[in-house]
């Protein structure tokens, strides 16, 4: 008996769309994350990108917990001395929605060239409209 591998020409992926609207940022993310690395499915390899597509919707509507809202910095670096930046996650709610959710989703994906590969498959809008329909993309559910 041989073990199954899955190549990446037999990959069926399918489209989710998530409306983020009222869930609280880390399970959402967590819940997203699973479904880009492929966790959810029985063909599931670490070494392989087995993999959906999730299209986030209502990115701007997001609940964080707590003081999360005030509390909570994100931090850039320019590469230069002093080129330290920070923000706070309202004022970046307001500025980019969806940095938000892709921070969140990035930090649970593995930090390599897979991790990479899996993060291009997250598509998110701030707004209730996106440009996939052509896709039929599926309701998730949580």
């Amino acid at each position: 008996m041989k073990t199954f591998l899955p190549s990446v020409d037999e990959l069926d992926r399918k489209w989710y769309v998530v409306d983020a609207q009222e869930q609280v940022l880390g399970r959402l993310a967590s819940q997203v994350a699973t479904v880009l690395m492929g966790k959810d499915k029985p063909i599931y390899t670490d070494f392989l990108d087995t993999g959906d597509f999730v299209v986030v919707v209502n990115a701007d509507k997001v609940k964080l917990t707590g003081n999360k809202l005030d509390d909570k910095i994100y931090y850039s670096h320019s590469g230069y001395p002093g080129g330290l930046k920070e923000i706070n996650a309202r004022r970046l709610l307001e500025k980019k929605p969806g940095a938000v959710i892709q921070f969140a989703v990035r930090g649970m994906l593995p930090k390599n060239k897979l991790g990479r590969r899996m993060l291009k498959r997250l598509k998110i809008y701030a707004g209730d409209e996106h440009p996939h329909e052509a896709q039929q993309p599926e309701p998730l559910k949580f």
